[in-house]
């Protein structure tokens, strides 16, 4: 298997997508075309990196955005056009706790690094904890933990913020 960054294809898109709806979403996570179909977008303009996971298809991916494309809701945490923010990470079941989302998160570091970017974001539901397993071996802290009753809809439907500091690998 490989890890690498590049551009998204129309036939990597559906890949993704089918990733998505088939080994993303659960109690703590939620996706739409719209959402998915954004940050391919950012990827394709320049604005953020698609990290793969690949063998003989796409098995992982995350989608780290950089700078103003961050949320603006991070700019109380840090100067937005120094950041990057992890924006989605989901690894086929088949793969699963062989700590290749780890892996992901980890070259997402490193691709802010490389891009000049100080920190790197990310976010999870509060209680989803394989997310804060992943996130937490990557070397990320809590920032901020609030209530997100329109994103969260079950447990406490607060969402924790985290960051890391960028790092070449």
């Amino acid at each position: 298997m490989k890890m690498n960054s590049r551009n998204i294809s129309e036939g990597d898109a559906d890949c993704i997508k089918t990733l998505f709806y088939e080994h993303g979403i659960n109690d703590w996570n939620s996706f739409d075309d719209r959402e998915i179909n954004d940050q391919i977008s950012l990827v394709n303009k320049g604005l953020a990196d698609a990290v793969l996971l690949e063998g003989e298809r796409i098995l992982g991916v995350a989608f780290i955005v950089y700078g103003v494309s961050c949320p603006a809701k991070l700019e109380k945490y840090h100067d937005l056009r120094k950041i990057s923010f992890v924006k989605d990470v989901v690894v086929s079941s088949e793969v699963h706790g062989q700590g290749f989302g780890t892996k992901l998160l980890e070259y997402c570091k490193s691709l802010a690094a490389q891009n000049g970017y100080d920190q790197v974001y990310i976010e999870r539901h509060e209680e989803n904890i394989a997310s804060r397993r992943m996130m937490e071996k990557s070397g990320f802290k809590i920032v901020d933990t609030y209530h997100d009753p329109v994103k969260r809809k079950v447990g406490s439907r607060n969402t924790v913020i985290l960051s890391a500091d960028s790092q070449v690998i």
